[in-house]
């Protein structure tokens, strides 16, 4: 507790959501994985790095750092460059077909780490056979998304 100016006592502030990041392993926003989640997710995110979990931020406040920590953990790991990584990930989410604003973010961080609008359509086409057409269709969409809202 501390003397406030009217001679009232008040418990100091702590950041509770930290604490419980703590708790659970990730150190809160100040852990080494988190810091270098962060690192990794502002390079392939771009402008949009900050806003990604924002429409989270109500609901599972938590959801983030863990996400966060757990991302720098993966991206960071040698024997894949970062192009490599948004090839394999915008093929396992157009195969999963279940998850357009992810795949439609990852299409964008593509084109952010250096792929072009040519080989991300070439990706899925490839997966076409592998994936059905309705997929493969989605995720054509959501690349004509994409494209559509950058220069």
């Amino acid at each position: 507790m501390t003397q406030s100016g009217g001679g009232r006592r008040r418990a100091p502030r702590t950041n509770h959501a930290a604490k419980q990041a703590s708790t659970n392993g990730i150190e809160g926003e100040t852990s080494k994985r988190f810091q270098r989640g962060m690192r990794a997710f502002r390079q392939i995110a771009g402008r949009k790095a900050g806003e990604a979990f924002d429409p989270l931020a109500g609901i599972a406040p938590n959801f983030s750092r863990y996400a966060m920590a757990f991302f720098g953990d993966l991206y960071t790991r040698p024997g894949l460059d970062r192009r490599s990584r948004q090839i394999a990930t915008i093929s396992a989410l157009t195969a999963l077909g279940t998850a357009p604003s992810q795949l439609r973010f990852h299409i964008e961080a593509g084109l952010n780490v250096g792929l072009t609008r040519t080989q991300i359509v070439e990706v899925i086409t490839q997966l076409t056979l592998y994936v059905g057409a309705p997929a493969a269709g989605n995720a054509f969409a959501a690349a004509a998304d994409v494209f559509a809202k950058r220069p």
